[in-house]
């Protein structure tokens, strides 16, 4: 008699921001994400309006359209527009509660953030609820040394776990530091002002991405 192989429960990425524009820094963290944490796949989400930084210059639709030529073909990351196509700021809790519903209650979500992001985690929008919908993965720099703020302490105060494995043994309400093996220091600022000036941005973006850009005089 064939035996019954019990078939684990999806395991799917949150990888908000603006994306303004997508450069090869997001996208390589996304494909190490993937891979450290064995996930089926990262939704890569634009946020329509940005809660906790200026609303970007180029619109919403196009830096989707960036991010989908950026990604191309690459196996498991996944645009997800669905925060363009919602009214009102892009916050993480209707995101993940959105992505909760379609994935099912044992499905393994997880937000990932990078750590300067995750400092300010306390101040969200109901922060206490994001740990009822998904884990937590921070993305470690490697100067992270600094003390949290009290409040986030208090807020993360037992959800801390050491591995993938251990976070993967529950569906929600974890926090797992994380330190990707290829650590790029792009940003998409300094890009946006390279553009401004007329400087190259040649290998900081992928070529396609470059070439929309330019075509549009994006960021001029």
């Amino acid at each position: 008699m064939a035996m019954c192989v019990a078939k684990r429960p999806p395991r799917v990425a949150m990888l908000g921001g603006t994306f303004d524009p997508v450069h090869v820094g997001h996208l390589r963290s996304a494909i190490e994400l993937r891979e450290a944490l064995a996930l089926d796949r990262v939704h890569m989400v634009p946020a329509r309006v940005p809660p906790h930084r200026a609303t970007p210059g180029v619109d919403a639709e196009q830096r989707a359209t960036m991010l989908a030529l950026g990604i191309a073909d690459t196996p498991g990351l996944y645009v997800d527009d669905r925060e363009i196509r919602r009214e009102g700021p892009s916050y993480s809790t209707a995101t993940l509660a959105s992505l909760r519903e379609e994935l099912g209650t044992q499905a393994r979500l997880v937000m990932a953030l990078g750590y300067d992001a995750y400092r300010h985690l306390a101040e969200w929008h109901e922060p206490s609820r994001l740990f009822e919908l998904a884990h937590v993965v921070v993305i470690d720099r490697p100067d992270h040394q600094q003390r949290l703020p009290a409040a986030l302490e208090a807020l993360v105060e037992g959800r801390e776990v050491k591995s993938v494995d251990t976070l993967m043994q529950s569906p929600a309400g974890g926090v797992l530091h994380l330190s990707l093996p290829t650590r790029m220091a792009i940003s998409a600022t300094a890009i946006r002002a390279r553009l401004q000036r007329g400087e190259s941005v040649r290998y900081l973006l992928p070529d396609a991405v470059e070439r929309y850009l330019l075509a549009r005089r994006l960021y001029r």
